[in-house]
C-alpha cells in the first residue's frame, strides 16, 4: 500500500487490500493493548505486595480475570486461520421432523443466533422469511455481518434437536423437534464467480414474509434459480425487485462458490451429506428442556446446563470447543 501506483489500482482491489489491513492493524493493536494491561498488572501486583494492600490485590484480581477472558478471545480468534474465517456468514434455518413444534424450534434458534450477533456487535440482515402454518417460522435465511462471522458461525452448520413438553400439545406429551442449520461464508469482492445469464431463470413473485401491504400488492420478490446445477436463492425482504434480485444473487454466487468448495473438501462434502436428514441421529446439538435442562453437543461432548443463557444467545463455549476440536 506504501507504493506510489496504489491509489491508481482497481477500486475493488484497494477496498479488498484496506480491509486486510484493518483486521490485521486491530489484531496487533488489541495484541499490544493486552500486553500492556497484563505488564501494568503484575507491577501493580507487586507494589500491593510489598505494601501488603489487601484491597489494591482485590482490584488486581479483578482485572486479571477480565484480562484472561480477553486473552482467551484473542486466542479463539488465533484459530480463525482459514481464508473465509473471515468472511460474513449466509444463515439457513429449516424445520425438519415436528410439524409445528419444528416450526417453532426454528424460530427459537433465529433468536438466538440474532442475540449473539448482538452481543457480538454484529449486524443480522433476513434475506427470506416463511412464517409457520400455525406458529413460529418455516424457514428463515439471513446474513450476518462482522469480523469473523462466518468463522464462529460455521461450528453452527448441522442439524439441532429440541426435546421439550410441547405447547401446542393439548396432552402434555414430551415433543422431539429438528431443524437445520446451514451456514456459508459469503462470497467477497476478492472473489471472482462467473454466471452466465443464459444459465439463469428469474421469477417474481408475492412476499409472504413480514414487511406489510407493500410486499402483498406487488410482485417483488425474487427467485433466481441457476439451472446447470439446481441451485435456488430468492429474497423478499426488501421493498424493491432491484434489491431482492442483487441480495438472491449475491446468495446464489455464494452457494455456487460453496459448490466448487466441497468439490475439493471430502470432509465438508461429509458434512453436507450428513445433514440431508433433519431427523433422528443425524443432530450435532440437543438442547433438553425436559425431563431435565440441558445443552449437549454431540461432536465436542460438551455440555451446559444453562438452558436459558445459551437460548439468549450464549453459545460461545460451544464455538470455542468446536474450533479448539478442529
Amino acid at each position: 500500500m506504501s507504493k506510489a501506483d496504489f491509489w491508481q489500482r482497481d477500486q475493488d482491489e484497494i477496498s479488498r487490500l484496506n480491509q486486510k489491513r484493518s483486521a490485521l492493524s486491530e489484531q496487533i493493536n488489541t495484541w499490544q493493548d493486552l500486553f500492556t494491561q497484563a505488564e501494568d498488572a503484575g507491577l501493580l501486583a507487586e507494589m500491593a505486595t510489598e505494601e501488603k494492600d489487601a484491597s489494591t490485590l482485590k482490584e488486581v484480581s479483578r482485572d486479571v480475570e477480565s484480562l484472561e477472558e480477553n486473552i482467551k478471545g484473542l486466542e479463539l480468534r488465533s484459530l480463525l486461520g482459514k481464508p473465509d474465517d473471515r468472511r460474513n456468514a449466509i444463515v439457513a434455518i429449516n424445520a425438519g421432523a415436528g410439524g409445528t413444534e419444528a416450526q417453532d424450534w426454528v424460530e427459537m434458534l433465529f433468536r438466538m443466533y440474532v442475540r449473539w450477533a448482538e452481543a457480538k456487535g454484529m449486524k443480522v440482515r433476513v434475506i427470506d422469511y416463511l412464517a409457520g402454518d400455525e406458529a413460529g417460522v418455516k424457514n428463515v435465511d439471513f446474513t450476518v455481518t462482522g469480523a469473523y462471522a462466518y468463522g464462529y458461525l460455521k461450528s453452527e452448520h448441522g442439524i439441532h434437536r429440541m426435546v421439550r413438553i410441547s405447547p401446542f400439545d393439548a396432552t402434555g406429551r414430551r415433543h422431539t423437534s429438528f431443524a437445520s442449520v446451514s451456514v456459508l461464508p459469503e462470497v467477497d469482492i476478492d472473489i471472482n464467480i462467473e454466471v452466465e445469464d443464459s444459465d439463469l431463470r428469474i421469477d417474481t413473485f408475492r412476499a409472504s414474509g413480514p414487511g406489510g401491504q407493500h410486499v402483498n400488492k406487488t410482485s417483488s420478490a425474487i427467485r433466481i434459480t441457476h439451472l446447470p446445477t439446481k441451485i435456488v436463492a430468492q429474497c423478499q425482504n426488501e421493498k424493491s425487485q432491484h434489491r431482492n434480485k442483487e441480495m438472491a444473487m449475491k446468495v446464489l454466487k455464494s452457494k455456487l462458490y460453496d459448490l466448487e468448495k466441497n468439490k475439493l473438501d471430502l470432509k465438508k462434502q461429509e458434512m453436507h451429506d450428513t445433514q440431508k436428514d433433519i431427523s433422528w441421529g443425524s443432530q450435532i446439538r440437543s438442547y433438553v428442556f425436559n425431563p431435565y435442562r440441558m445443552v449437549k453437543d454431540h461432536r465436542t461432548h460438551l455440555d451446559n446446563g444453562n438452558v436459558e443463557k445459551v437460548m439468549d444467545g450464549g453459545i460461545d463455549p460451544f464455538i470455542d470447543a468446536y474450533l479448539r476440536m478442529k
